[in-house]
């Protein structure tokens, strides 16, 4: 059975742990409204690139002068999967999310006979994954969100990607990320980036040709192409990045409160045994002092 003294130091370290853990959901929540405003602003752009450079894609089809970010390699045989995950723990299931959907997709390429690679952007991501595939973790990038996320960060990933692809590094990439949907929700997420993904059929195919609206491009579509295809690398990982810093926050701040609230209830449990065993302490106390003062 515990002492006075030991309950009252355990309640003492709980309250300095409620204290720590209510000031780090009060840190991430003012982190998470100017993270948020960030990830939604960033969307509107990153997709309307998406649907423009779609749009040049199913002009250019499949001509021999396509960009190779767009025409690819020719082969589906080494995929690289870049793993956008926090810095830090104490954000709940937020990076486990990420680990278990990147084992899950590792283990499926593996099944179908693919080579995996892993490019790392957080720490967490590297932890968790180099306990089971170290030997494919070719890349890691640390410390992007222990200040403002910087649009050149992402580019300079998206220039490491394309020179790696140039190489012949890899045949496919995919970036994957938590995508930010409310406080307590984040949506896992992997993207193809490399090729550019095909377009995928509309409506507008269905109209007849001449009704189709006519678009005349100066330069030649694939020198546009040739242009805008890098610059979406970096427009993609920036809007990863974003979204992947607003759902950590998210998920802190919720993992926090949820700490803090057990801490509090916690305190309640201890507190209430000790009074109890403090008021059984001075029962015994005077039965002790009575059966004495009757003995003599």
């Amino acid at each position: 059975m515990a002492s006075l003294k030991d309950l009252r130091n355990r309640i003492a370290s709980v309250k300095s742990t409620q204290k720590i853990t209510a000031a780090m959901k009060m840190v991430a929540a003012s982190k998470l409204k100017r993270a948020q405003e960030q990830a939604e602003s960033a969307r509107p752009y990153a997709q309307r690139m998406e649907r423009m450079l779609g749009s040049l894609a199913a002009a250019v089809g499949s001509r021999a002068g396509a960009p190779r970010l767009l025409s690819g390699t020719g082969e589906d045989k080494v995929h690289l999967l870049v793993v956008v995950t926090a810095d830090r723990g104490l954000c709940g299931g937020f990076n486990g999310q990420i680990i278990r959907g990147t084992r899950n997709m590792i283990n499926k390429l593996r099944a179908e006979g693919k080579e995996v690679k892993i490019f790392c952007v957080g720490r967490k991501g590297r932890d968790g994954l180099k306990r089971d595939f170290a030997n494919l973790i070719v890349e890691t990038v640390e410390g992007l969100t222990r200040r403002n996320i910087e649009f050149t960060a992402a580019t300079d990933i998206g220039e490491t990607l394309t020179r790696m692809f140039d190489e012949g590094a890899f045949d496919v990439c995919t970036v994957i990320y938590n995508r930010f949907k409310s406080v307590i929700a984040q949506e896992f997420t992997a993207q193809q980036l490399i090729p550019f993904p095909a377009p995928e059929v509309s409506a507008d195919e269905d109209t007849p040709p001449a009704m189709r609206a006519v678009y005349e491009f100066e330069p030649e579509e694939e020198a546009i192409l040739a242009d805008l295809l890098p610059r979406n690398l970096g427009v993609q990982m920036y809007r990863s990045l974003l979204e992947s810093y607003a759902g950590e926050q998210g998920a802190r701040m919720a993992a926090m409160d949820n700490a803090t609230r057990n801490a509090g209830e916690m305190i309640g449990r201890l507190t209430l045994h000790y009074n109890r065993t403090r008021q059984a302490s001075i029962t015994r106390e005077m039965i002790e002092i009575v059966s004495g003062a009757e003995a003599v």
